[in-house]
């Protein structure tokens, strides 16, 4: 049996980074063959097996065509005949259609290397268009490998280009779009997933509601990058650095969705855009079914974000207000989450990356006083109903004003 480590594992083997997961090819085999010798079949689409003792992938060398439109329109080809260049001319990017042999020899017949050493994200061949999918990819790529220098072949931009023009990315599902997106969330610049998306035209497909937000002005007093899609991606930016959880950094991006509604005549303010863009997040969230607890998080902070920065403005009883409605007076909450998002935003802006964040100390000191309190009375005394929720509102609002007072004098 002649087998290849092939992929992403050779990829990052190459630019000295851990691997996680290999993945193998397989030649001169069939599947009845692989049956006998213990592997265990796992692909619906394609002729993939699990090694009996290693559990890692390993899949026969296939040759692929386009059928239709979308990320499954095509027919596969497998047998013994199929050859490594034909396999590996099939994947998306050069710099993932290398093979290495078992005692480290590279099977390079694409230039993967040449763009690995000049940091070149280009495609194998012409068949890069015939899947949607590796648009989506090609950003997610950009996020994990931006920091390392890797650009974008102009080449394979425009082809991406005539791709969203050809309305391939129309066949996009949902599961995709999330599957990609929940991974550029984790990786170290994912504001370069986007970027990458506005470069080819598929944002505005993708994600209409985050490409909306583009050429919207701000007040240049306050946001001196001035426009909103600017700004987004700055809070993304800073929110990868101050959280590692995608939930904190997927609210700092669509925070402001709502700035798109506002009246062009009212611009460049945006009154009231902390509720206009909850339907927005709503139908956002439900078209991609993203995960409620993220859902959640984001309209938290799109509701309330502007109560956090002016925090020391408030009156005791909107922040305890403010609190109750983020959940922060349960054992189990997110008020931290909240609380890094709001100062990705406050951070996301051209001169206020350093920035301290106050606001966030006073929010916590305010949350803790009211969760101190002593309510037992209230609930085993007299009162029913309401009466009693009101009374611990208002015991709260009093330990919350005494926390205001000490945090200011500090």
């Amino acid at each position: 049996m002649e087998i290849y480590l092939v992929g992403g594992a050779v990829r990052d083997k190459l630019l000295g980074l851990p691997v996680t997961e290999q993945d193998w090819v397989v030649l001169g085999e069939t599947p009845d063959s692989l049956l006998k010798q213990g592997f265990r079949p796992v692909g619906k689409d394609f002729p993939v097996f699990l090694h009996p003792q290693t559990q890692e992938e390993y899949a026969l060398a296939r040759t692929e065509r386009k059928t239709t439109h979308g990320y499954k329109g095509f027919s596969v080809y497998s047998a013994p005949d199929v050859t490594l260049e034909e396999d590996l001319i099939r994947r998306d990017l050069t710099i993932n259609a290398m093979a290495m042999a078992p005692d480290g020899r590279v099977i390079d017949p694409y230039h993967g290397q040449r763009d690995l050493q000049q940091r070149i994200f280009r495609h194998v061949s012409p068949a890069f268009a015939e899947d949607p999918v590796r648009i989506l990819r090609v950003a997610r790529f950009a996020a994990r490998y931006g920091a390392m220098g890797f650009t974008l072949a102009e080449e394979t931009l425009g082809l991406m280009q005539a791709m969203v023009g050809a309305g391939e990315v129309d066949y996009l599902v949902s599961e995709r779009v999330w599957a990609e997106l929940a991974k550029a969330l984790n990786e170290k610049t994912p504001a370069a997933f986007f970027t990458t998306l506005k470069a080819c035209g598929a944002l505005a497909k993708i994600f209409p509601e985050l490409d909306n937000l583009f050429g919207v002005p701000q007040p240049a007093q306050y946001h001196p990058e001035i426009d909103t899609g600017i700004h987004s991606l700055m809070c993304l930016e800073q929110a990868a650095l101050l959280s590692a959880s995608p939930e904190v950094r997927f609210a700092a991006l669509v925070h402001d969705l709502g700035k798109a509604l506002s009246p062009k005549d009212n611009l460049p303010h945006h009154y009231g855009h902390e509720t206009s863009g909850l339907p927005l997040l709503e139908a956002m969230c439900g078209r991609l079914r993203i995960p409620n607890s993220f859902k959640a998080l984001a309209q938290h902070v799109m509701q309330y974000h502007t109560h956090c920065h002016k925090a020391a403005d408030l009156r005791p009883s909107t922040l305890t207000d403010t609190l109750a409605a983020l959940g922060a007076f349960k054992p189990s909450n997110t008020l931290e989450s909240f609380l890094l998002a709001c100062e990705a935003d406050a951070r996301g802006r051209t001169g206020f990356e350093n920035r301290p964040y106050p606001q966030a100390g006073l929010f916590r000191a305010a949350a803790k006083a009211a969760v101190s309190i002593d309510i037992s009375a209230i609930v085993n005394g007299k009162l029913q109903g309401a009466k009693i929720g009101e009374a611990i509102r208002q015991l709260r609002i009093l330990a919350v004003t005494d926390a205001i007072n000490t945090y200011k004098s500090l």
